[in-house]
């Protein structure tokens, strides 16, 4: 006999105004600077509608079964919201205020567990929150220490894991761009990174690259316009040694 999962009575409720949301500090100490380049590289590249959410350690709400279920994604992307961004300020309930979140993304810490949860009961896990409640399409857990990546999709109900392509990277569908890990250096922090990628291979930059890739296309114009000045000048100087006057 096949087990069949119970159900849940799930709706979609505005956070109360007095709710006191958590303010623990986050698990971990680099998840603002790892949440935040996400969204940079996204707006930059104009892949971030003014409708669309990027919460970061922010209240994610349902109510299931009666009772309010408030989860804090260390990272997630939400299409768009149809109500104005002030009402969405400190917490986000889907369906209400807006399309179902595309993505979830969890950095594990040293205390790392809560992000694999399948707990039901109340309060749920957050794996269970995620898959089962909200229904998330693309869950990711990301340890920024080792640079290790999985992406889970929800398929018939269950997250799946979800293989590689051969540059390590997982196919978004609702985004249309690629996740993976980057090695490098942004602010102060050294070490394995989530980018995105677009289908023609394009990592999406963050600003002080862009900026760099402009002094260095200012570098290379200033360099091409020396070569010609510097070449226009041989000219003039042979056509002078054979008596002809560069002006004429």
């Amino acid at each position: 006999m096949i087990a069949t999962p119970p159900r849940y009575q799930v709706t979609w409720e505005k956070l109360p105004d007095d709710f006191v949301l958590d303010d623990e500090p986050v698990d971990n100490i680099n998840q603002p600077s790892l949440a935040a380049a996400l969204t940079e590289s996204l707006h930059l590249a104009g892949r971030l509608p003014d409708t669309a959410l990027t919460p970061t350690n922010y209240g994610i709400c349902a109510t299931v079964d009666g009772q309010l279920v408030v989860k804090a994604p260390d990272w997630a992307y939400v299409p768009q919201i149809r109500v104005p961004r002030e009402e969405v300020d400190r917490s986000y309930t889907p369906n209400l205020q807006g399309e179902p979140l595309a993505i979830a993304i969890e950095f594990i810490s040293n205390s790392e567990g809560t992000e694999y949860s399948n707990k039901p009961t109340y309060p749920p896990g957050k794996w269970f929150f995620y898959e089962q409640i909200l229904q998330v399409p693309n869950y990711v857990i990301f340890t920024p220490a080792t640079g290790d990546f999985e992406a889970y999709r929800l398929q018939a109900g269950r997250y799946q894991l979800q293989p590689l392509d051969a540059a390590q990277r997982y196919f978004v569908p609702e985004l249309d761009l690629w996740l993976g890990v980057w090695q490098g250096t942004r602010e102060t922090r050294t070490g394995a990174w989530l980018r995105w990628w677009d289908t023609a291979d394009n990592l999406l930059l963050w600003g002080l690259e862009l900026t760099e890739q402009e002094r260095q296309r200012a570098e290379q114009e200033r360099q091409i316009a020396e070569q010609e000045r510097q070449r226009a000048d041989r000219l003039a100087a042979q056509l002078r040694a054979a008596g002809i006057e560069p002006e004429a």
